[in-house]
């Protein structure tokens, strides 16, 4: 079931923690002119803990660097 919940968080274009997305809008030009455009979240790909196992998140950058999670110790590091 866990291993469900995290494939699905890094498949979806969102934030794990905040749940941002993509946001739409238009581009406005100077003779007022309107066309549709997309602004996407800036998400990487972190691992982390959760409930005692690692596991790949994406995370937009907001959120790594408020630190709002704890990235899981690379190598034979063990979780406690």
């Amino acid at each position: 079931m866990k291993r469900a919940i995290a494939k699905r968080a890094i498949a979806r274009n969102r934030c794990f923690v905040c749940a941002r997305g993509v946001a739409f809008g238009n581009n406005v030009s100077h003779a007022n002119n309107k066309t549709r455009r997309v602004w996407k979240p800036n998400l990487q790909v972190a691992r982390v803990v959760i409930d005692g196992t690692i596991t790949k998140v994406k995370v937009c950058t907001r959120c790594l660097q408020a630190g709002k999670i704890q990235r899981a110790p690379r190598g034979g590091a063990r979780v406690a």
